[in-house]
C-alpha cells in the first residue's frame, strides 16, 4: 500500500524539549489520528511536515517526495487547517476569496461558497465578528477549496457544537472517498477519532509511544477491575501499565480475549481512547 505520508526518524531538539525518533506511515485512503497530552509534540510534528521548522535528522516525504526539496510543489495539494492561526481576522469570504485564487491553482470558488453557503457564514462580514465555532468553519471551507490530496490538521473541530463537529466530520469521511488522499488530524476530542480515524498515533514527551489501527484499541484492548489480590496475580507480561485507584485497580491489556482465557477475571471494560492515554501516562508497570 502507498503512503501519502511518511516520516523516517525525525529528530528536533529545544532547550526544554525535544522530538525523539519520529517514525509515521500514513498510507493513502487512510485517517491518521495523532493523541497526546499538552506538550507532548504534536504541533511541532505538524509544524515539521509543513516545513514551517527546521529539523535536526531525518526525513519526511508526502506524495512520495521530499517535503523541503518539493515544498513548493507540494503545498499545492495540502490543506492545513491549525487552531491559533490563519489569515487576518479583518477579511471577510469575500475577501479571502480574492485572495486565494492568486494563491492556489486549484482554487474552486464555487466549492468556497457553497462551503459557505453551507455552514451558514455571513459573506461580508470580517471573521473577527464570528463565532469561535464560525471562524472554525471558515477555516475548514478555505481548506477544502483547493481540491487538496492530503489534509494536515490542528484540532479542526475544537469550539464547535456537537451537530456542527458530526458535520465537518461527516465532510472529512466524503473527503477520504477518494483513495489516493488522506488526512492527518490531531486532536484532543478523542471521541471524534473514533468515529473516522483508521490509524491512531500517540505520542508522549516527544517520542512515539504507539501506531495501531482504531480496531486494536478499541476492539482488542480492554481495562480489568480488579482487587488488590487478584491484581497480585497477573504476570506483568500480561499487561500493559496498571492504575491504582482507591478501592480497585485498572489493567490495561494488549488482548482482553487472550486475557480471559488465562485468568479468572471476567470484568474487563472496553477503553475509550483518553481511557488508554491516562492509564499510559499516569499507570505504572
Amino acid at each position: 500500500m502507498d503512503n501519502i505520508l511518511e516520516i523516517k526518524n525525525l529528530n528536533k531538539k529545544y532547550d526544554n524539549f525535544s522530538l525523539k525518533n519520529i517514525n509515521i506511515e500514513l498510507p493513502k485512503g487512510m485517517i491518521m489520528g495523532l493523541i497526546g497530552e499538552n506538550g507532548a509534540g504534536k504541533s511541532t510534528t505538524i509544524k515539521a511536515i509543513l516545513n514551517t521548522i527546521k529539523r535536526d535528522s531525518g526525513e519526511i516525504k508526502i506524495f512520495g517526495k521530499d517535503n523541503k526539496k518539493s515544498e513548493k510543489e507540494i503545498k499545492e495539494d495540502i490543506g492545513v487547517v491549525f487552531d491559533d492561526s490563519f489569515l487576518s481576522e479583518y477579511l471577510s469570504p469575500l475577501d479571502i476569496n480574492k485572495i486565494m485564487k492568486n494563491v492556489y491553482k486549484n482554487w474552486d470558488q464555487d466549492l468556497f461558497f457553497k462551503y459557505i453557503e453551507d455552514f451558514k457564514l455571513p459573506k461580508n462580514k470580517a471573521s473577527k465578528d464570528y463565532s469561535s465555532g464560525m471562524k472554525m468553519k471558515l477555516k475548514i471551507a478555505t481548506c477544502l477549496s483547493h481540491h487538496p490530496k492530503l489534509l494536515i490538521l490542528d484540532e479542526p473541530t475544537s469550539g464547535l457544537d456537537p451537530v456542527a463537529r458530526a458535520e465537518i466530520l461527516d465532510i472529512f469521511q466524503d473527503f477520504i472517498q477518494d483513495e489516493n488522499k488522506g488526512i492527518f488530524v490531531s486532536s484532543h476530542i478523542t471521541s471524534d477519532l473514533e468515529h473516522i480515524a483508521d490509524y491512531i498515533t500517540f505520542i508522549s514527551n516527544g517520542e512515539i509511544i504507539f501506531t495501531k489501527t482504531r480496531d486494536e484499541l478499541l476492539e482488542n484492548c480492554g481495562i480489568v477491575k480488579c482487587s488488590e489480590d487478584e491484581f497480585k496475580n497477573i504476570k506483568s507480561e500480561d499487561y500493559i501499565k496498571y492504575k491504582r485507584n482507591k478501592y480497585e485497580y485498572d489493567v490495561l491489556v494488549e488482548n482482553k480475549y487472550e486475557f480471559k482465557k488465562k485468568y479468572e477475571i471476567n470484568i474487563i471494560d472496553k477503553p475509550s481512547i483518553d481511557d488508554i492515554m491516562v492509564i499510559y501516562i499516569k499507570g505504572e508497570k
